[in-house]
C-alpha cells in the first residue's frame, strides 16, 4: 500500500465514490429516511464481495495491504470508468490487472504514427503485440500485416522471421536486448497469459530464443543504435527511440532517427508506395 497520504487519499476517493452511487441504481430498496448519501458501506460489501471491516478500514486509511482483486471488486461494484479505475489503482501503489490493461490506441495516437513518415514508426502493447504501424516501417521490415493478427508480435517476429534476421546487421545483439526488455515487461504484467503464450512457444520453436530465455536476463530500453542492412537501399543506420502517452501509458512508440546523413538521405524512400508494402525477403 502506498503511503500515508496516499491512503487518505484512496480514502476519500472511495468514500466520493460511495456517495455518488444511488441505492436504486444498482437494485438496492430503499425504506425510510437514509442519514448516508449514496450506498452504505454495508451496501458496498453485498455489491463487491468485500467485508465490511476491509472495507470500513480502506475509508479509515489504516495501513493494510489491499489485493488486485479486491481493488478490481471495488472498482466494478463502485461503478467506476476507466480514468477512475486507474486513479483508485494508482493511489494503491498497485498495477492495474492485465485484463485491464487499456490495448487499442486511440485514433490521435495512430494519426501520431502516420505523421511520422518518412521516420519508421510504430506502436505496441504490454507484451509488444504490434497495434500500427506506419508505411515507412513497412518500408523498413516489410508490411506486417503479411502475419495474421496474433503473429504480429515485435518478439515473436524477431524469431520466427527470417527475412527481419537477414536485414538486421546485429541480428543476435538487438534480439538478446529484446529478450532482457520482454522478460523485464513480464515481470511488471504478472498474469497476463500473454507472455507465458510467447514464451512458451518460442521456447518450443526456436533454440535461440530457448537459450537466451533460459539466462534470465532483463533490461532496460535506453536509446538504441540499429543497422539494418536493407535489400533495396543498403546500410541505413538508426537511433530509436521509445515514448508512451500520457492516457495510453501502457502503449509504447517506437520511432528512429538518422544517425547520419546518408541515411537522412535514404528514409524518404522507404515510403514509396510501389515498395514500401512489400516483404523485404
Amino acid at each position: 500500500m502506498a503511503d500515508q497520504a496516499h491512503r487518505q487519499e484512496l480514502a476519500a476517493f472511495l468514500r466520493a465514490r460511495r456517495h455518488r452511487i444511488k441505492p436504486a441504481d444498482v437494485g438496492i430498496r430503499s425504506s425510510g429516511r437514509r442519514r448516508t448519501p449514496g450506498l452504505r458501506r454495508e451496501e458496498v460489501s453485498q455489491l463487491t464481495g468485500v467485508s465490511v471491516t476491509w472495507y470500513t478500514w480502506l475509508e479509515q486509511a489504516r495501513n493494510i495491504t489491499v489485493s488486485r482483486q479486491v481493488l478490481d471488486s471495488l472498482a466494478n461494484g463502485l461503478q467506476l470508468d476507466e480514468v477512475e479505475r486507474r486513479h483508485m489503482f494508482a493511489l494503491a501503489a498497485t498495477p492495474l490487472p492485465a485484463s485491464r490493461q487499456t490495448v487499442s490506441p486511440s485514433s490521435s495516437l495512430r494519426r501520431l504514427v502516420n505523421v511520422l513518415s518518412p521516420h519508421p514508426a510504430y506502436l505496441v502493447s504490454p507484451s509488444w503485440d504490434l497495434l500500427a504501424w506506419n508505411d515507412a516501417e513497412a518500408g523498413l521490415i516489410g508490411d506486417p500485416a503479411r502475419f495474421p493478427e496474433d503473429e504480429r508480435n515485435i518478439i515473436r517476429m524477431m524469431f520466427t522471421d527470417s527475412s527481419l534476421r537477414r536485414l538486421l546487421v546485429n541480428w543476435r545483439v538487438q534480439a538478446a536486448s529484446l529478450i532482457g526488455q520482454f522478460r523485464a515487461d513480464a515481470g511488471r504484467n504478472v498474469g497476463d497469459p500473454r507472455f507465458d503464450q510467447l514464451s512458451s512457444e518460442l521456447c518450443a520453436t526456436s533454440e535461440v530464443f530457448r537459450a537466451m530465455w533460459d539466462t534470465h536476463d532483463v533490461g532496460g530500453f535506453g536509446s538504441t543504435r540499429w543497422e539494418f542492412d536493407h535489400p533495396r537501399l543498403g546500410l541505413l543506420t538508426v537511433d530509436y527511440v521509445r515514448m508512451a502517452a500520457l492516457d495510453s501509458p501502457e502503449i509504447r512508440l517506437f520511432t528512429c532517427m538518422p544517425a547520419d546523413a546518408i541515411t537522412a538521405a535514404k528514409l524518404p524512400e522507404l515510403v514509396d508506395p510501389d515498395v514500401s508494402r512489400q516483404h523485404v525477403g
